[in-house]
């Protein structure tokens, strides 16, 4: 009996020794350094009904070109197009690094190969995104170029074409500093000053590319409030915007120091609903000159007798809705896309007028565009094909008003495209 005690009590204490060993698990070391890629191979097969306003050999339709007609008034732009591109092709890299003051690091560069000139070189590799971020517990710092502060990342049209609803929507990256709290667990306010780079606001006469943002020592300033939990964001913001298109007149008669700004505002809310069925997703911008963001707009010059040009801007008004399925095999999805082009403040007077703005040809100008679209994706693990169908309607008048707006002559111009796109992700 005594035996079997002893056995019973060596046999309880191996047994707790075994016990302990088993839950006692190492403690993973975190990299302090780690580094990952990402992109993803895309083409697109694209097939047109009339020409349009494009960009990158016809990948990026803005709106259809107004009629130009030849001696027999036949439409010169009445004409279908193709083409076949891998061009949007993207490589990216994440890097997570040592903690700075407290805060975690990570970096980000990413580029595609959709940086050619037109009529020059193709596929050249073009910075997308480069910027470094640190984040504490309630608060975060970006430094670098990213998104513009009006393209909301999780709130954008899920088109298949690659224009991600362009003219609608606003679009493009600037090189930034922006700085996020959290005021709350689901409320944050974003502050940011950028300076506009690829994308950039209109070019005065005399003036060269991005001249207006590099005169100005004032850079673009930026505010955001957003609400967001697990199916529900919601977001307002604004902006204020003082650009020099001129130092100077550039006359070689009477030359004079210029220091003449554009300012201008422009407000926008967004709002997406999420489950494991639908997504729903809206958005609309109301402001001045916003050519940066790929929209509509710009500004008017007037000039008087002996006196520099002065500046007013356009003031554009767009708004989209996407309604798209979250089918993991298959995913259906709609979009509608409005934008008007709402004119400056410019007076009819005896002074001289200029329009510096996107949607003008000659004494022709855009007064508003339309869009709707259909696609469906089929996914499969890594792999997507994007069959869609769209259809872009641009309204064209004629431009005799100082304030850029179209007043006689008005016709609607509309372009069916037709295209798939295949990507495999990594």
């Amino acid at each position: 009996m005594k035996k079997n005690y002893v056995l019973l009590l060596l046999g309880l204490t191996i047994g707790k020794g075994f016990s302990q060993t088993a839950t006692v698990a190492p403690v993973p070391v975190e990299k302090e350094w780690d580094v990952s890629l990402y992109g993803f191979i895309r083409t697109d097969y694209i097939w047109d009904t009339r020409k349009s306003f494009q960009v990158r050999e016809d990948n990026l339709n803005l709106y259809p070109l107004d009629e130009a007609l030849d001696v027999n008034g036949n439409d010169i732009n009445k004409a279908p197009q193709s083409n076949f591109l891998a061009v949007t092709s993207r490589l990216g890299v994440k890097v997570k690094g040592p903690n700075v003051w407290g805060a975690k690091t990570t970096g980000v560069i990413e580029g595609d190969f959709f940086g050619n000139f037109e009529g020059s070189t193709v596929g050249l590799f073009r910075l997308r995104h480069g910027y470094v971020n640190l984040d504490w517990a309630k608060t975060s710092l970006t430094m670098g170029q990213t998104w513009y502060p009006q393209f909301i990342p999780e709130v954008f049209p899920g088109v298949a074409n690659f224009n991600t609803g362009i003219m609608f929507n606003p679009f493009g990256w600037a090189t930034q500093v922006k700085v996020k709290q959290m005021l709350t667990k689901d409320i944050s306010f974003t502050a940011v000053a950028y300076k506009e780079r690829e994308f950039t606001t209109q070019t005065a006469a005399t003036g060269s590319q991005n001249s207006a943002s590099l005169n100005s020592v004032l850079p673009t300033l930026h505010g955001q409030f957003q609400y967001k939990n697990k199916s529900v964001i919601l977001g307002v913001g604004g902006e204020f915007k003082s650009l020099q298109p001129l130092t100077s007149n550039g006359s070689t008669t009477n030359l004079l120091v210029s220091k003449e700004k554009v300012n201008s505002t422009s407000f926008f809310g967004y709002g997406k609903y999420s489950n494991e069925k639908i997504s729903i997703k809206a958005y609309a911008i109301t402001g001045g000159n916003l050519a940066n963001l790929v929209m509509l707009g710009g500004f008017t010059g007037k000039t008087e007798t002996g006196k520099v040009e002065t500046y007013d801007p356009i003031k554009t008004t767009a708004f989209w809705f996407d309604i798209a399925s979250n089918g993991k095999k298959i995913a259906p999805g709609v979009f509608f896309g409005y934008t008007k082009n709402n004119g400056s403040s410019d007076d009819n007077s005896t002074a001289t007028f200029a329009n510096y703005s996107r949607g003008v040809s000659g004494n022709r100008v855009v007064d508003k565009v339309w869009r709707a679209s259909g696609r469906v994706d089929f996914k499969q693990n890594k792999f997507r094909i994007s069959p869609e169908i769209e259809y872009t309607v641009a309204t064209w008048g004629d431009l005799v008003k100082s304030n850029a707006t179209a007043d006689t002559n008005k016709k609607d111009l509309g372009n069916f495209r037709t295209m798939i796109s295949c990507s495999y992700s990594f």
